[in-house]
Parts: C-alpha cells; sequence; structure tokens
C-alpha cells in the first residue's frame, strides 16, 4: 500500500472510530462533520436509511457510554482515488454485526457515503 493509501485508509478508520463514539453520535452537528450529504445506509434491520434519518437515530442515544460497541477486524483499501471501503465486525450489546462503509474524500474531508450492516449468527 502506498503511503498516500495508508493516510486514506487513516482518515476513514479514524472517522469510523469518531462515528461509534456515543458523545460524536448524541451530537447531530458532529455527526453531519462525518456523513457525506448523499449518505445512505441498509442497516442490519435491511432498513434505508438516509443522512435525515439516522440523525434521529444517532441523537437519541442508539450508542450507550455504559456499554460501547465493541469492534474487531476493522481494515481498509483504496477502491478509487479518493474512495476507502472499511469492513469490521460489531458487537453491540450481543447483537453481532459485519458492518462495511466507503468513505469518500470531499472537499470538506472525508465524508461516509454509504454504509451497510449484516446480522451474523
Amino acid at each position: 500500500m502506498t503511503e498516500d493509501s495508508e493516510r486514506a485508509v487513516r482518515a476513514a478508520i479514524e472517522g469510523e472510530w469518531r462515528l461509534l463514539d456515543p458523545e460524536v453520535r448524541a451530537s447531530p452537528e458532529r455527526v453531519l462533520e462525518l456523513l457525506d450529504p448523499d449518505f445512505t445506509e441498509i442497516g442490519a434491520s435491511g432498513r434505508r436509511w438516509d443522512v435525515e434519518s439516522i440523525l434521529t437515530v444517532t441523537s437519541g442515544g442508539s450508542i450507550s457510554p455504559d456499554s460501547p460497541v465493541e469492534v474487531s477486524e476493522m481494515s481498509g483499501a483504496v477502491v478509487a482515488p479518493g474512495v476507502v471501503h472499511l469492513t469490521y465486525f460489531a458487537d453491540n450489546r450481543g447483537r453481532r454485526v459485519w458492518r462495511s462503509s466507503l468513505w469518500r474524500l470531499t472537499q470538506a474531508g472525508w465524508r461516509m457515503y454509504f454504509h451497510q450492516g449484516t446480522l451474523t449468527g
């Protein structure tokens, strides 16, 4: 991986960790700094989310500071110039989900463009 690719992956991983932080999630302004205006998500429930609907969930305390999401196996790869694909395993109080997200570089910095969760057994 080139130095530029490593920097891009690190930036996406840092953004992903910020979005998993209960304090960040509780602040719509901070979440908006990390989401692309065209953001969409297909949740582990099968529901489709956009920026507005995801802000409702995150600001409602979807992750408790008392039981943070346990993350493992996070890795990333540059799939095109200015686009990083991350994958990781998340366990939120026994709800185990493989997660995948696409981050893209914008004039405002790295923003999550797409996210998907798939429940595991």
